[in-house]
């Protein structure tokens, strides 16, 4: 049973007793009657706002998983490609500020290369690489 349904059993059963709203007794359990339907309708009303509310939240929900789906889908195209267009990245220590430096093979091509940290220039030499990769003799790494 509802809290509607069950306020308006109870002011039944009042009626039925025949309460006698002259005195203070009567007088009180009247208006508490009264006061108890008020809220009883003000508790429905906030239910059926909260359902409301459920639904439109739920709508909100599915679409911004369609919105993350296609974010997400776009993102992983655009990843795909950077990773097909990407060059082999290498790495070194800077031997003044032991900061890692990153650089692609064209700068590795110049034979120098400038510490962004400190501004120490450090040079390379290409000649000791190996047809199949680094000897390992210059500290370079490639990731």
């Amino acid at each position: 049973m509802e809290i509607l349904e069950k306020v308006a059993y109870l002011k039944g059963l009042a009626e039925g007793l025949g309460l006698d709203n002259s005195t203070k007794e009567g007088k009180i359990l009247t208006v508490m009657m009264d006061i108890l339907d008020d809220m009883a309708l003000e508790l429905q009303d906030v239910r059926d706002e909260q359902c409301e509310i459920e639904e439109g939240l739920d709508a909100v929900s599915d679409d911004l998983s369609d919105v993350e789906s296609f974010i997400y889908e776009a993102f992983d195209e655009d990843e795909e490609e950077d990773d097909e267009d990407d060059e082999p990245v290498y790495e070194t220590t800077c031997p003044n500020c032991e900061e890692i430096i990153h650089f692609d093979e064209s700068i590795l091509e110049d034979g120098a290369v400038e510490c962004p940290n400190c501004g120490e220039k450090l040079e390379f030499d290409l000649s000791s690489l190996e047809e199949d990769g680094c000897c390992g003799g210059c500290g370079f790494e490639k990731e």
